[in-house]
């Protein structure tokens, strides 16, 4: 039976960094996408956990802030002409005898004849610390997230973690804070060296706090205000840090959600993908960014650009059925309306 689903040639799973790219790459081969995400905007984590952070990887950018990525891929797929469906889950996807149907929470379902999923780690929220009361204080005086340094200008910071976020953002906002303090319970970050060696030489100079070897204990404040973070160390000794307001960065917990319902075969949550092509083991359906998975995967967003050029002329013969593919450089094709 022919579904009555509105048609588009590539219907796109996630509208992060990869997901933006993919529009690029699939309509310089003259496929049509339309990109489906939870989130209520395009940008991924990027935009939704970390839109000032800047990232120093990202090829002929020697930094960039998150948001500046996004809109800069936005910018670049907007003359293919793009549809967004945000802020509802896909929830459904079925094979039909020409394509694929697609539908999200809201109802709205297309008829796509390939699928890119470029859905990161699957839906994501906080790794919370198992402290009592915590909830009350949520958006209030503790963060998962910084989306604008500002917001911290002259606070008392307690900052929990040993990873890049914590570390990353202690040396951010180690210039407007009053006070930054940083919880871990050892002495080696896991973060980049580098970043991890500038953080000592802060603390050296006075202008951070560490305080280790100690984790978060409690909590006190009234009204959803902190006025102090207790920590305690390995023997049960604690520790009165006086802030108001706590950042903990223990890293995200993800899950694939009816992504992991819909035959792929998987590796750790993550798809198993043909790197030459980033198809999955569903023939029509391509995965690419962080949630692929093959040997040598680099979990980085610039492998998932690549990747997300090699599905786009994977799919092609999918879209253009019997139409050559005769590959040209951007240089001499030039971009639509430009």
């Amino acid at each position: 039976m022919q579904d009555s689903s509105e048609r588009c040639d590539v219907a796109i799973v996630g509208a992060g960094p990869v997901g933006l790219f993919a529009v690029f790459e699939c309509g310089m081969l003259e496929m049509g996408c339309e990109l489906f995400d939870a989130l209520p905007a395009p940008g991924g984590q990027c935009a939704a956990l970390y839109p000032e952070k800047p990232i120093y990887d990202i090829p002929g950018y020697p930094r960039i802030d998150a948001a500046e990525l996004v809109e800069r891929l936005s910018e670049q797929a907007a003359p293919f002409a793009p549809v967004y469906h945000l802020g509802h889950a896909v929830t459904r996807l079925t094979s039909v005898a020409d394509g694929f149907v697609i539908e999200n929470a809201a109802g709205v379902s297309r008829l796509a004849r390939a699928v890119i999923i470029a859905a990161g780690a699957g839906a994501f929220g906080p790794n919370r610390p198992p402290l009592a009361g915590i909830e009350a204080f949520e958006e209030r005086s503790v963060f998962y997230l910084v989306r604008r340094r500002e917001d911290f200008r002259g606070r008392h910071i307690v900052i929990a973690g040993g990873g890049d976020s914590a570390v990353d953002w202690a040396l951010s906002l180690a210039d407007i804070a009053e006070r930054v303090m940083v919880v871990h319970r050892r002495p080696k970050f896991r973060a980049a060296p580098q970043s991890a060696a500038q953080l000592q030489r802060l603390a050296d100079d006075g202008r951070i706090d560490l305080v280790i070897p100690y984790q978060l204990h409690g909590l006190e404040g009234e009204g959803g205000q902190l006025t102090a973070v207790i920590v305690a160390d390995l023997t049960g000794q604690t520790r009165r840090l006086e802030a108001d307001c706590l950042l903990p960065f223990f890293g995200l917990a993800t899950d694939l959600g009816p992504l992991a319902a819909w035959g792929f075969d998987l590796d750790q949550n993550r798809i198993v993908v043909d790197p030459a092509t980033c198809a999955t083991s569903r023939p029509g359906i391509f995965a690419i960014g962080d949630i692929a998975a093959y040997p040598g995967k680099l979990k980085l967003i610039l492998s998932g650009f690549a990747e997300a050029a090699l599905a786009a002329h994977a799919i092609h013969p999918l879209v253009h059925a019997g139409q050559a593919l005769h590959f040209e450089y951007s240089t001499t094709k030039g971009v639509p309306g430009r």
